[in-house]
């Protein structure tokens, strides 16, 4: 089961990723860390303006447990506009949130 919800988490992670529009970009910070089973934190930075970081905690709901996740993306658009996203996934879906992105 929580290898289950490890991989979800990485499908979220996939989902979002931008391409990267500079092929010689570089990483200029990387960091991560994995608390056993409980939860796991990443931080990255490249030359390129792309940066993201996410942690995510195993939580229960119920009678079961379930992958909470917070995190935030920004890279910039062939236009030059700079676009941030910040996001929780959890019980109750994928939740993005930026200027760009309509609100309901």
């Amino acid at each position: 089961m929580k290898c289950a919800l490890v991989f979800v988490a990485l499908c979220v992670v996939v989902a979002v990723a931008v391409p990267v529009p500079d092929q010689n970009a570089e990483t200029l910070k990387y960091d991560n860390s994995v608390n056993g089973v409980d939860g796991y934190s990443y931080q990255y930075e490249t030359s390129n303006g792309i940066s993201a970081q996410e942690a995510g905690e195993l939580k229960n709901v119920g009678e079961t447990s379930a992958l909470a996740v917070r995190g935030s993306f920004t890279f910039t658009a062939a236009d030059g506009q700079v676009y941030t996203v910040n996001y929780i996934a959890d019980e109750n879906g994928f939740q993005p949130e930026g200027a760009h992105i309509p609100k309901e």
